[in-house]
């Protein structure tokens, strides 16, 4: 018997013992008095004899008493102790196994105090590390088969010139070249991701107009759009102003417009529109290009998620910009909603709380 229930038994016996002893030994100090105080007072017409037996039966019956009280109290105090800790050695067992690798470990809950919300609470631990571990290991693969794609292009590519099989054109190097970009940007976009998963990472912030960072950032896209004959619109009231970091904010709105002229097609529409509440600033993003699923939606923000695996890969997409986007906004405060009808078109909105300095 060691640890937290050792110590709860000692305690319990200790205090039961402690108070039956002062009870017992102020009960017989009490009776002796009483007792020499009645020989004193009826020398002449009591039986000394009797009163020194009687006085002995009294204290050896107090003793015996008490000596039993102890032993129940040990009784109770294991028993109690056992049902105390019980649930505590169970979750850390449970926590042991967790360590150990084994997430699916659970602990049992019952009752409703603070230890089954420590047991709840433990349980949810263990959900959360689950997810996490599989985040971890879809990201895993998800860049593992990212960077395996260009690689094997351009492996393919390399060894048909080195073999004499291809010569090495122009159009041949630009498709060389064209994957070692897609790379670049994938490393690019796992950079900013991991800096903004960092506890060191920090927006800075001052009062900005957003109307005109955001305008800002379309006219320096503005010229892919024309590129594609996608038309790009914005609308907004000439000041509106928050408190945000204006980088970031200009890369939350690139990222978005580079996501809808993906998948908007030629004669296709993109609109842009800032406007504000009481207390947030609102901006909305929507396009008419294909959509996406309605049980796709949920998954649009998590890195490295596709609807339709091959169509980011053909337009050189990472498959993480909606996650940078999302992670920007939440670093703002603000919340982000994704609406979309497959072939009618998607609508971004995003709330950045309203503060001005």
């Amino acid at each position: 018997m060691r640890g937290l229930y050792a110590r709860i038994v000692i305690a319990f016996i200790s205090i039961a013992s402690g108070v039956l002893l002062i009870s017992t030994i102020a009960f017989i100090v009490t009776t002796h008095y009483h007792f020499s105080l009645y020989q004193s007072q009826t020398m002449e017409m009591n039986s000394p004899t009797f009163d020194a037996h009687f006085e002995q039966a009294v204290v050896q019956s107090v003793l015996w008493s008490a000596i039993l009280c102890i032993l129940l109290s040990v009784l109770i105090s294991l028993l109690v102790a056992k049902r105390i800790t019980a649930p505590l050695i169970q979750m850390k067992k449970v926590a042991e196994r967790m360590a150990q690798g084994e997430l699916r470990a659970r602990t049992t809950v019952k009752g409703n105090d603070e230890i089954a919300d420590l047991g709840g609470s433990l349980n949810h631990l263990a959900e959360q590390l689950m997810h996490q571990e599989q985040l971890r290991k879809t990201m895993t693969a998800d860049v593992a088969h990212e960077l395996r794609t260009p690689l094997a292009t351009l492996k393919s590519h390399m060894e048909a010139m080195i073999d004499g099989v291809w010569t090495p054109s122009p159009e041949r190097l630009e498709s060389c070249y064209e994957e070692i970009e897609r790379l670049r940007f994938l490393v690019g976009d796992l950079e900013q991701l991991t800096e903004m998963e960092s506890p060191h990472f920090r927006l800075k912030l001052h009062q900005e107009n957003v109307a005109v960072i955001v305008h800002r950032n379309i006219e320096a896209i503005r010229a892919s759009f024309d590129q594609k004959g996608v038309h790009l619109v914005f609308e907004s009231l000439t000041n509106v102003e928050t408190v945000l970091d204006r980088q970031r904010l200009g890369q939350i709105v690139v990222n978005l417009l580079t996501n809808a002229l993906k998948f908007t097609p030629q004669g296709g529409k993109v609109s842009v529109e800032v406007k504000e509440e009481q207390h947030s600033v609102i901006i909305l993003v929507s396009d008419t290009g294909i959509g996406i699923k309605e049980e796709d939606l949920s998954f649009v923000f998590e890195r490295f998620y596709r609807a339709e695996k091959s169509r980011d890969r053909k337009s050189g997409g990472s498959g993480i910009g909606l996650t940078i986007v999302n992670k920007l906004v939440q670093a703002h405060g603000g919340t982000i909603r994704m609406e979309s009808r497959v072939g009618e078109g998607t609508i971004v909105e995003i709330h950045i709380p309203k503060i001005l300095v």
